[in-house]
């Protein structure tokens, strides 16, 4: 997949359409992404030991990949991604608006 843990993406569809989050967690066999603060959904948990008294959270749900856009937030710009050869020989993720290499993200 071309989006990874840790970017920053912008939401191009759906209710969270121009929302600019950070993406949590990637599905490749699904094709989909968990980005923070976006398809919020309530989920029911049931009473157990560590949570006696159970209740309603409200989480992100996975949205698909097709969905967003890579952001970079110094150019202000969203935009699709390619590949190309560094200097050093090794495989980088590119903007094709910019045509700027994509900073890995610090995990």
């Amino acid at each position: 997949m071309k989006i990874k843990t840790g970017d920053t993406v912008k939401v191009i569809s759906g209710h969270y359409k121009g929302t600019i989050a950070e993406v949590k967690a990637v599905s490749p066999s699904t094709n989909r992404v968990i980005v923070e603060g976006v398809n919020m959904i309530k989920k029911s948990l049931k009473p157990t030991q560590a949570n006696p008294e159970g209740g309603v959270i409200e989480r992100e749900a996975p949205i698909h990949v097709s969905n967003v856009m890579l952001y970079d937030k110094k150019e202000k710009v969203a935009s699709r991604v390619g590949y190309s050869v560094n200097a050093k020989g090794k495989k980088v993720r590119v903007l094709k608006k910019t045509g700027k290499e994509v900073k890995e993200a610090k995990k």
